[in-house]
Parts: structure tokens; C-alpha cells; sequence
């Protein structure tokens, strides 16, 4: 059986991953709505990466014995603004979320070694996760409100595979 307060923790961590995948979504929702349909696909895998993330947590916890617990997530903004603003509001919380995997680390150092192993492998996933949304951050800098950068930076965001998730088993 997994320790209370272990399993508080993942159960938060759980929490943030769900919301992560929630924000991501509306973001994407709001991209296609503006007809930036290469960024609202980088962003609804970006949502379903988030989603693989909690399943992972979920599955961990569940086999350690553990209580799950979800809770409700908050309603999301509908807007998001431009794509910049867009981009630096998901930077924003990748950087929320490394910190969080950052205090979950610095705890479970001292408590649970077989529950450190999972919390290193999401921050080496954020790690990934800040730099790639920083780039387009960067990019989206770049491209200003030129039409034609805008939209090449659309179309080359409309090529990504969902291949840098964490396996949900493992």
C-alpha cells in the first residue's frame, strides 16, 4: 500500500495533468475556430499527450493500491488570443507544471524511491514539452503578423505525430 501522503500527491499530480489536457484542448478548440488548423492540431495532441500523462499516473497509483481520485476541473476560456498569446499562455504553464513535477521530486526523494523513477520520467518530459513550446513561442515572435509566416508556421505545426507521450504502460 502506497504511503497517504504519496498518494496525495499523485492524486494532485493527477489533477494537473487532467487540467493540463483540458487547456490544451480549449486552446486547440480555439485555433481551429480561428482557422489556424495546424496549430489547433499541435495543440489537441498536446491535450491527448496531457491525457496519456494522467492515465500513466492513474495506472501507477491504481497499482500500488492506491485510492484515485478525480476531481472536477474548472470551465476553460473559449479565447485565447492571438497565436503568440496563445503560445506563451501554454509556455506559461508547461513552466507551471515542470515546478509542480519539481516539488513532487524534491519530496518523493525522501519518501518513496519506486515513485521517484515516475516523477524523473515526466521531468524529463517537461524538460521536452517547455522547449518545444518555447521554440514556437520564438518563432511566433519571429512571424509577428506577416500572413505568410503565420501561416507556414501553421502548416509545418498541422505535421506533428503524437510520438513524444510517455507510454500510458509504462
Amino acid at each position: 500500500m502506497i504511503k497517504e501522503e504519496v498518494q496525495k500527491l499523485l492524486n494532485n499530480l493527477i489533477q494537473l495533468e487532467n487540467l493540463s489536457s483540458s487547456i490544451y484542448l480549449a486552446m486547440s478548440a480555439d485555433a481551429n475556430r480561428k482557422n489556424y488548423t495546424g496549430m489547433a492540431h499541435w495543440l489537441k495532441l498536446q491535450s491527448d499527450e496531457e491525457r496519456t500523462h494522467m492515465l500513466k499516473l492513474i495506472d501507477y497509483l491504481a497499482g500500488k493500491d492506491g485510492i484515485v481520485q478525480i476531481l472536477a476541473i474548472p470551465a476553460q476560456p473559449t479565447d485565447f488570443g492571438t497565436p503568440l498569446e496563445t503560445f506563451e499562455k501554454a509556455l506559461e504553464h508547461e513552466r507551471f507544471v515542470t515546478n509542480a513535477y519539481q516539488r513532487a521530486y524534491d519530496y518523493i526523494t525522501q519518501v518513496d524511491s519506486q515513485t521517484l523513477i515516475i516523477i524523473l520520467d515526466f521531468l524529463r518530459e517537461q524538460i521536452e514539452e517547455e522547449n518545444q513550446t518555447l521554440t514556437i513561442v520564438e518563432r511566433l515572435k519571429i512571424a509577428k503578423d506577416n500572413p505568410a509566416a503565420l501561416l507556414l508556421l501553421d502548416q509545418e505545426l498541422g505535421q506533428r505525430k503524437n510520438v513524444g507521450a510517455v507510454k500510458a504502460n509504462g
